[in-house]
């Protein structure tokens, strides 16, 4: 049986998800894989809990997870303490072997992912923001570019983010192998958002702005903040880490979006947003009527062509795959030259932290699978 020990950075909603599918398939990873996963350390913003010889207990980790989702932080359980420095948790807890599973929302984690690597420890990655600061960092945390020598490097084995773009959607995986296999990527579009996607499907079905953007948000679909999914910067972030994955040289301020709401409501409150939102209606409404007349239906989309990536409110036939979209799901098209005039089309759920935890697991169990570089 080969340990792997695990050390995992944020017990958000996906962190908790993914230790309770560590604990729930024990049984599997045993029979099927020779494995078991020994959770090292685990931490939050602020406190860690540390346990450096057998790992912590799957009574402890469960009892961990109700903590959490109860508001706890991780300085203030019983076995646990205060931390302001990741990369000295790494130090601490790291050994041979050990794979690094950041599922914070935070670029902070940088140095420490950054330190793993130096120390040749394995990372998974289902936070963005890492992938979308610098190029540099990008380039160190996935190898995407090439040895001096010309090869492909063999640190991409050490690394995996498929969980970035699409929760448990293979969108990753299936760039990589398009790359891999010399079939060029002329274009990328999709729609990388449940949030958006919702929202643009009750406004095909004639529901003002406002009254679907405030069921996504009394559903829980969108964050605290509507307009951090309405300004459109995550999908601007996926979109980024695609671009980057065709090799690609840009940044985050090099990527066009247009928000679906004005600058001037980004002072206002969140209340003061919620209450000004029919002010968006009649315009909004206008977009999805001309879209109707001339057989096209208006998303959020992404595109990824030519050197530029503009994502933003963008009419599509209505009989194309993104065309034919609805609900929360997700949808990436890639055309390259063997997948025309019909793209390769992923589609499927494509946000819930279930999903993203199941895709960081099976990132986890690839990477464990691979043996020793």
């Amino acid at each position: 049986m080969s340990v792997v020990p695990i050390i995992l950075l944020g017990l958000g909603g996906v962190g908790r998800a993914l230790v309770r599918l560590l604990v729930e398939h024990r049984g599997l990873h045993a029979a099927e894989y020779g494995l078991t996963f020994s959770l090292l350390a685990l931490c939050d913003r602020d406190g860690g809990v540390i346990a450096l010889y057998e790992g912590l207990d799957d009574v402890t980790l469960l009892d961990l997870v109700s903590f959490k989702a109860g508001g706890g932080r991780l300085a203030e359980y019983s076995a646990g303490g205060p931390q302001n420095d990741l990369a000295a948790v790494i130090d601490i807890a790291g050994r041979t072997g050990a794979v690094v599973v950041d599922c914070t929302a935070t670029e902070a984690t940088v140095p420490a992912l950054l330190y793993a690597l130096d120390k040749r420890y394995k990372i998974v990655l289902a936070n963005k923001k890492p992938l979308t600061v610098e190029q540099e960092v990008y380039d160190r945390l996935t190898r995407a570019g090439r040895t001096e020598d010309g090869r492909p490097p063999r640190q991409l084995a050490r690394t995996r983010w498929e969980t970035t773009c699409g929760a448990g959607l293979p969108v990753i995986a299936t760039l990589n192998r398009l790359v891999a296999s010399g079939d060029p990527v002329q274009r990328i579009a999709g729609t990388f958002s449940g949030t958006l996607g919702y929202v643009m499907t009750g406004l095909q079905q004639g529901q003002p702005f406002s009254e679907v953007v405030t069921q996504a948000h009394e559903l829980g679909y969108t964050e605290p903040d509507p307009r951090d999914d309405l300004g459109g910067v995550d999908v601007a972030r996926k979109a980024l880490i695609l671009a980057r994955g065709l090799g690609w040289q840009m940044d985050l301020a090099d990527v066009e979006v247009t928000g679906l709401y004005p600058a001037e409501m980004d002072g206002l409150s969140v209340p003061e947003f919620m209450a000004a939102l029919p002010t968006l209606d009649a315009d909004l409404r206008r977009q999805v009527e001309t879209a109707a007349a001339t057989g096209k239906v208006l998303r959020y989309a992404a595109t990824v062509e030519k050197g530029r990536c503009v994502i933003g409110p963008t009419l599509v036939d209505a009989a194309s795959p993104l065309g034919r979209l609805t609900g929360t799901d997700n949808l990436v098209e890639f055309h390259t030259r063997w997948y025309a005039p019909t793209p390769l089309v992923i589609q499927g759920r494509g946000a819930g932290v279930d999903a993203t935890a199941a895709g960081v697991l099976s990132d986890i169990v690839e990477l464990a699978t691979m043996g020793k570089e």
